[in-house]
């Protein structure tokens, strides 16, 4: 490839050529353009709905190392997950945040034995440094024990793992490879792509308006999801050697359930375990399920019969019944897992499968992976892809893992100071949402916050400290379109805001909105 293909440059003209073309707009295709972008390659990204509106993010939102995979021997997985951690917590400290997990011994079940070995390893195999290592808790006496049913859970372990905002994760790794001169189109389906020797035509159809591009690429990959089989067979007309399994999980958020900032790994009868996580200050978070999945992705909804489930799951431990009439919210997503020919869905494998097609134009597919280790099957994906990307992009090898995501160019133990710095800046914000802000944009919280002197200077509130001035900062800066994808992905003020409020700012922002001219 001669650096004369190597172009950049943020939009597209009619027919232009692109040294790659990428398709879906998840974790693993945001990821990806990133990673191909930051290597000189000149990148193009379409989204047939908002970032991040399918999987991304309906996940457990953990950065994990996956403890249970090291049951099923998945140690070469579970070792990238834990090496990423820390990795992505360097990256991303805005977003990304230690959590320690609590794992209460359940008799019957799994043995202490094997708990502890399954934690030993967990602790050695991804060359932990910042993160504090296991220890053993008596229940009887830590504050962990008091919400768990008395005298039936005496023992437990502790161990470390991360959160994640994923759908804002998924955004951030678009507006860096947007800066870096990604080509991003959201609402833009794929229909149709014609392969050639040498390069891909690809037409793309604007969801909203219709409106067509047609673009060339060198390199295809298709980072489709869920829809991964479906790009395939009917979009580019070519048929997989790999199979993709549909695993649906579901999750359900009730009102807090205990003080502590802890979360629980619970076991269950059945060889599935659940977490129960603190979320959004005034919440538990608590999933996920595992069921093979045959319909359409994008109408997946938590079943009845899955948050019976995971009631039932959750009331084995808590002394507090968890009941379903307590379900404030529930969300489900449709993990597109590498069919490995497992009998359960909670078996199959999350490790990922990369199947290269050369011929002619390479079209690389990507089946599987989960959202801790997105950022290693993006590297895996342009060395796969090494003959064709040129020696320049080569060279740049793992150069993601050195560069800070928009908002987050700050030491990992830097967040207090960073709310510290806001709150003195903007003495009348108010403290929840000045540590929202700062959770959610990290630095670039100024960029909403501007000169502004005081709240009505961000223009109208919507409800939940949600100004005029962060609707259009989403807008602006992270393709936000309508309501949902500022209240469920940007954030998860949706906990928080009304049915009528959610329609105001609906209301609002299709006032604002001008359609994106290809």
């Amino acid at each position: 490839m001669e650096q004369s293909d190597i172009e950049q440059s943020a939009e597209a003209g009619p027919g232009r050529t692109y040294d790659l073309a990428v398709i879906g707009g998840g974790i693993n295709g945001c990821g990806i353009a990133r990673d191909a972008v930051g290597r000189g390659l000149s990148v193009y990204l379409c989204e047939q709905g908002d970032l991040a509106s399918g999987t991304s993010s309906a996940a457990t939102k953990l950065i994990h190392g996956g403890l249970r995979y090291l049951e099923y021997f998945e140690f070469r997985l579970v070792r990238e997950a834990l090496m990423e951690r820390e990795v992505l917590w360097r990256m991303a400290p805005h977003i990304v945040w230690p959590l320690r997990f609590v794992l209460p011994y359940h008799k019957g079940l799994r043995p202490a034995w094997m708990l502890r070995l399954g934690l030993f390893l967990y602790d050695h195999l991804g060359g932990r440094k910042l993160l504090p290592p296991t220890r053993t808790l008596d229940l009887t006496r830590d504050a962990a024990g008091k919400p768990l049913k008395a005298g039936v859970y005496r023992r437990g372990f502790e161990y470390s793992d991360c959160w994640v905002e994923d759908a804002r994760l998924v955004a951030l790794n678009a507006s860096d490879a947007r800066e870096r001169g990604a080509t991003i189109r959201t609402r833009t389906r794929a229909i149709a792509a014609e392969r050639g020797a040498n390069a891909w035509q690809v037409t793309t159809e604007n969801c909203r308006n219709g409106q067509r591009e047609t673009i060339r690429a060198r390199i295809l990959v298709n980072a489709a999801g869920p829809w991964v089989d479906h790009v395939l067979a009917l979009t580019l007309g070519r048929q997989t050697r790999a199979e993709v399994r549909l695993v649906q999980g579901s999750h359900i958020v009730v009102p807090k359930l205990f003080d502590h900032g802890r979360c629980y790994i619970f076991q269950n009868a059945d060889k599935r375990i659940i977490f129960a996580i603190p979320y959004e200050h005034d919440f538990t978070l608590i999933g996920t399920t595992d069921l093979d999945y045959h319909g359409d992705p994008s109408k997946v909804a938590a079943s009845r019969e899955e948050i019976d489930y995971l009631c039932a799951a959750a009331s084995e431990y808590f002394a507090q019944a968890v009941e379903p009439q307590n379900v404030v919210w529930s969300y489900s997503g449709v993990r597109p897992l590498y069919d490995d020919g497992a009998s359960a869905a909670q078996a199959t494998t999350r490790d990922y499968v990369l199947e290269l097609d050369e011929a002619g134009a390479p079209l690389l597919s990507v089946f599987g992976g989960k959202i801790t280790t997105y950022r290693r099957l993006a590297l895996h994906v342009l060395e796969k892809l090494g003959q064709h990307i040129g020696a320049q992009a080569r060279g740049r090898h793992d150069w993601s893992a050195g560069q800070p995501l928009p908002g987050g160019d700050f030491p990992v133990q830097g967040f207090e100071q960073l709310v510290a710095d806001l709150a003195r800046d903007y003495p009348w914000l108010e403290t929840l949402q000045c540590r929202r802000l700062a959770r959610a944009y990290g630095t670039r919280a100024r960029r909403i916050l501007g000169p502004a002197k005081e709240k009505t200077a961000l223009g109208r509130d919507f409800g939940a400290g949600l100004s005029e001035a962060e609707v259009l900062y989403l807008m602006r800066e992270e393709w936000a379109e309508e309501a949902a994808d500022v209240v469920w992905r940007r954030s998860k003020l949706g906990l928080r805001l009304t049915g009528d409020q959610i329609k105001a700012l609906d209301v609002f922002m299709a006032e604002r909105r001008t359609v994106q001219s290809p």
